[in-house]
């Protein structure tokens, strides 16, 4: 992995958000390829139950102060950074203060999606997209971990299909068993036509459920991995119809040479040594 620069997108990453199977593996993974001599980045919402103080983060002057329209609505985006502690690994922070501010996550305190969660994840994409843009810093795969995450290989097929800093750049999404109830908002596939996308590739979010995210990020990466040993049997469908390099789940405690074998060569196309 010397040298690979892998970008890392996820919704929870430990030690900001409690340990679930994707804030585990969004840290566990960097973690190996970083030990592995790879150069690696991290991205994932700076969710307002984050405690800023206690992990020190701190505003990026220099990658703030761009808007983002969402809906035809300007969104200012804030970049934050910090470091993990004894890893040498920083993690980048997306903010605003519309979406990330409210001192949860994904849901209210009765369990309810909050009703913007569609825009707060067509907002985390473009400005993860963006922010690299600006570091101008070219992935050779970007990995991408939890459905709020899920948008990002369709605007980087589509919206940003162009762009020559990721025209080498292999998408990988890891499918978890972590998903949500009931759908976000119904508005939710206009939003994303408003930028500009072809009606074909959003079909899936005319009913915007966790199955119909999963499958437009399926839809957009050059692989998949099981990041559950159980998926959801619409969802499982769907990736063994995709015609692209699929790893079977690991655990915590097995992933790292599968990881590493099936980045290299499945999706980098690297010959194997003998």
């Amino acid at each position: 992995m010397k040298d690979k620069r892998i970008l890392y997108v996820s919704s929870e990453v430990i030690p900001y958000l409690p340990e679930t199977e994707i804030s585990s593996m969004s840290f566990e993974v960097p973690r190996m390829v970083n030990n592995q001599g790879g150069q690696i980045r991290i991205f994932m919402p700076r969710f307002g139950n984050i405690n800023e103080r206690r992990h020190q983060l701190h505003e990026v002057i220099r990658l703030s102060g761009m808007n983002l329209v969402i809906n035809d609505l300007d969104m200012p985006l804030i970049i934050k950074v910090a470091s993990v502690p004894k890893e040498r690994m920083q993690v980048y922070f997306i903010d605003n203060e519309d979406y990330f501010k409210r001192k949860a996550t994904l849901t209210d305190e009765d369990g309810q999606l909050y009703d913007d969660n569609d825009e707060r994840a067509i907002f985390f994409a473009k400005g993860v997209i963006e922010t690299v843009k600006k570091l101008n810093w070219a992935p050779d795969i970007i990995h991408v971990h939890g459905w709020l995450a899920s948008l990002l290989p369709l605007y980087l097929r589509n919206y940003y299909g162009n762009e020559p800093l990721f025209a080498e750049s292999k998408i990988v999404t890891s499918i978890y068993n972590k998903g949500f109830e009931g759908e976000l908002d119904s508005e939710m596939q206009t939003k994303v036509l408003f930028d500009g996308l072809e009606d074909d590739v959003v079909t899936p979010l005319q009913q915007p459920d966790y199955a119909a995210l999963m499958k437009v990020a399926i839809d957009n990466s050059d692989a998949l991995i099981k990041g559950s040993a159980e998926l959801p049997d619409g969802v499982l469908q769907h990736i063994e119809n995709a015609d692209v390099p699929v790893l079977e789940y690991k655990s915590k405690e097995e992933f790292s040479q599968a990881y590493q074998d099936f980045y290299l060569h499945d999706v980098l196309g690297e010959e194997k040594e003998d």
